[in-house]
């Protein structure tokens, strides 16, 4: 609903920010808390996040991609359902600049491992976010639940070029 991507563009007015989401009512309760907050370093695509990627975002032209608690498809049957899938990871390696970050979360093992296993195909193992993340509102179920949360954190090869 927002809450995440309005805390962290918030916290960086230094950084622009691209939020996408399908999900319409979490798209108007976004644009509320942007509004609400004066915050103009966000744009809102509400679209599928794999075309905004395919279409509308340049190759090497993202310092961060962020995915924090995407959808587990805790079935078996569903997993090929999961975002994190080998076409995925090959996607977002192409549009992270050099040096560029994935950060991902989730309170699902077994999708941490999936995710951690597929990135790795296509991105180097990375220790660091740019900014600690905030927690949502999935994090914050799953952690009633008694799930683990788990962040992984991958940089594209290569130098970041240069601050201008």
């Amino acid at each position: 609903m927002g809450e995440s991507t309005a805390e962290i563009a918030k916290a960086h007015p230094e950084a622009d920010f691209i939020a996408v989401e399908v999900h319409g009512p979490g798209v108007g309760s976004l644009l509320n808390r942007l509004a609400a907050a004066q915050l103009t370093n966000v744009r809102v695509i509400r679209h599928d996040a794999l075309e905004v990627l395919e279409h509308m975002i340049a190759d090497a032209s993202l310092a961060a991609i962020h995915l924090f608690f995407p959808d587990p498809w805790p079935k078996k049957r569903h997993h090929k359902r999961r975002m994190v899938q080998a076409a995925f990871a090959a996607l977002a390696a192409r549009k992270l600049a050099p040096g560029g970050v994935f950060h991902a979360a989730t309170d699902w093992p077994d999708y941490a491992e999936q995710m951690e296993q597929v990135l790795a195909t296509a991105l180097a193992p990375a220790a660091a976010p740019l900014f600690p993340r905030p927690v949502t509102k999935f994090e914050s179920r799953g952690r009633r639940l008694g799930h683990p949360v788990r962040d992984l954190f991958f940089r594209r090869a290569g130098k970041a070029p240069a601050a201008r």
